[in-house]
């Protein structure tokens, strides 16, 4: 959810300046939990760390088929996507699967720049509904995704219920 919302206010960053979140220790969709001496990191925390590029960034339209998600009576797009050139050329791109079962295969162009190499990070987990706990804090971790850049072409497998966050070198 936290990675939909930020896409809905890049989208329209003309009207939205900023986007934070009011309480970020010990409360309902926190960014850190404590007890005591003891800390942990939550999917909330690692999802607003994977969209830092973004920041002062310039919004670059994506254009994509984002497939349908289903569950009961509910129809959502199965994909969302955002992408955002930084001060240095890199052009980042963001990638939500909604989908709690299936992967996404991306094949991308990549028009405007010649891309030589793409890295980046997806946050996933085993559950729709996994949580880092004290017991176990690196259940929801983001770690490095393998991307190809061929052609001008992206090629990418996005897991089921991630977000995927990709830097694209020119």
């Amino acid at each position: 959810m936290a990675s939909l919302n930020l896409n809905i206010f890049a989208r329209h960053a003309d009207r939205v300046r900023m986007a934070n979140i009011a309480q970020m220790i010990n409360v309902l969709q926190s960014m850190i939990l404590t007890d005591k001496e003891k800390m942990v990191l939550t999917p909330t925390y690692y999802i607003y760390k994977m969209y830092l590029p973004f920041q002062d960034a310039t919004f670059v339209p994506v254009a994509f088929d984002a497939g349908t998600y289903i569950e009961g009576s509910i129809s959502l797009p199965r994909v969302d996507a955002l992408a955002a050139r930084d001060a240095s050329g890199r052009l980042w791109l963001e990638i939500t699967n909604i989908d709690p079962e299936k992967p996404v295969e991306i094949d991308a162009e990549i028009a405007g720049m010649t891309v030589k190499s793409a890295k980046g990070d997806t946050l996933t987990a085993s559950a729709v509904d996994s949580v880092n706990t004290f017991q176990a804090p690196k259940t929801v971790v983001p770690r490095p995704v393998s991307a190809s850049v061929k052609s001008g072409r992206l090629a990418l497998t996005v897991e089921p219920k991630s977000v995927t966050v990709i830097s694209l070198e020119p």
